[in-house]
């Protein structure tokens, strides 16, 4: 009963083998997880996920499988059949979950076999979706089988908390769902893919107690022999250039957490501003953009080819901005956009543009793709997913 599911982690594109698999089987066989559908819960995530990144994705399966009624299908419109739970499992929950009052009821009303049958009768039966009400499977009625409704002898399907507390088992709380590398960043989520860009040496005075070098030379010597070495350091240096202004308003937080995780990160940052495109020059505080611009020709000097780059915008624009004398729409640019960009992608070795707005939604603006072009495709979504990729090509 559980290929089922295995297949589905499959197109849910979680990363699980045939080998994982199996263990789960052999687990569930010793009684591991012996009709508790919590414990089975944890059994499985533990057996089958090995990347937190997935979790999110593997609770979403779990509770398309297991709550017992596949939604409704997204082309054809046709409801799938649903998947049998053993009924075991169902009873076990029910003696655990109901106090001795509510199993009486249940009792009183027909008993818990009669109520699995007769949600089998209705789930065969029933062909639309249904609001209110006392028999069939929807929402805010009476049926012991709907969601968002009341009860005594509930199995609450399809709901995403508890409402009377009389239901059997909720299927749908996600506890890890920031954890997704589809989704947009948090501050610690940034942390963990900026870690690839990590380079440790020892550069400086020899400070810290070396405590392996210590053993080692105490035991030579004969007596205690302090060793001592210099700090380990992250040796790269990173050079960001923020967008600021204009459509960049709706993407405020996830650049200044975007920012906020870098400085925490590397000791060896530098940042400016500038608004839609390069240009001649650029700014380190937006309250004084208009009287302490830095000359970008000075920064190209300053910042030797070993910074790694990185553009944070949405490289939306008009496309006069970025290929045209007096395109921008703030001053009157004697370059182009484009050839600062060239100059910034000829003086560095490594670079990347980040891009928060949505990967599906790039090929809609023509200037970001010109964007794209002129950083050798090496444009990224700002997301967990798409900020690994940029770290691991600016690692290369």
């Amino acid at each position: 009963m559980f290929l089922p599911f295995f297949l589905e982690l499959k197109s849910a594109q979680v990363p699980v083998t045939l080998r994982e698999y199996l263990t789960l089987l052999e687990a569930v066989k010793e009684g591991v997880a012996d009709f508790d559908v919590e414990a089975f819960y944890y059994l499985s995530r533990a057996a089958l996920v090995k990347d937190e990144r997935f979790i999110d994705r593997f609770d979403r399966v779990f509770a398309h499988v297991f709550r017992g009624v596949i939604g409704q299908g997204e082309t054809s419109g046709e409801a799938s059949n649903p998947v049998d739970l053993p009924e075991e499992w169902l009873r076990r929950l029910a003696d655990r979950h109901l106090s001795e009052e509510e199993k009486a009821l249940v009792e009183s009303l027909g008993g818990f076999d009669k109520l699995m049958e007769t949600l089998r009768q209705r789930l065969a039966e029933q062909k639309e979706r249904h609001q209110g009400g006392n028999k069939w499977i929807g929402t805010g009625g009476t049926s012991p089988f709907g969601a968002g409704g009341f009860n005594p002898e509930g199995v609450r399907i399809g709901q995403t908390e508890s409402r009377h507390r009389k239901a059997v088992k909720v299927w749908d709380e996600r506890h890890f769902r920031n954890l997704d590398d589809t989704v947009e960043l948090g501050t610690r989520n940034i942390k963990v893919a900026l870690k690839r860009l990590r380079r440790w040496v020892r550069a400086g005075a020899a400070e810290e107690l070396d405590l392996d070098g210590t053993i080692r030379a105490t035991a030579e010597h004969g007596w205690l022999d302090i060793q001592t070495r210099p700090e380990r350091r992250n040796r790269v240096k990173l050079l960001m250039f923020f967008d600021i202004g204009g459509s960049m308003d709706d993407h405020v937080k996830v650049a200044e957490e975007l920012f906020s995780a870098a400085r925490s990160e590397f000791r060896q940052l530098e940042y400016f501003y500038f608004h839609n495109c390069l240009y001649e020059g650029v700014w380190k505080d937006n309250l004084r953009r208009r009287v302490s611009v830095i000359p970008t020709e000075e920064v190209l000097h300053t910042y030797g080819p070993d910074y790694k780059v990185v553009f944070v915008g949405d490289a939306a624009m008009s496309p006069y901005e970025i290929n045209m004398v007096g395109g921008s729409v703030e001053h009157w640019n004697r370059e182009p956009g484009a050839v600062w960009l060239d100059r910034v992608t000829g003086h560095f070795r490594k670079w990347a543009w980040l891009n928060p707005l949505p990967e599906s939604q790039w090929g809609y603006t023509q200037s970001i793709a010109m964007i794209r072009q002129l950083f050798a495709g090496k444009m990224y979504p700002l997301t967990l997913g798409g900020l690994e990729a940029a770290a691991k090509e600016l690692s290369r």
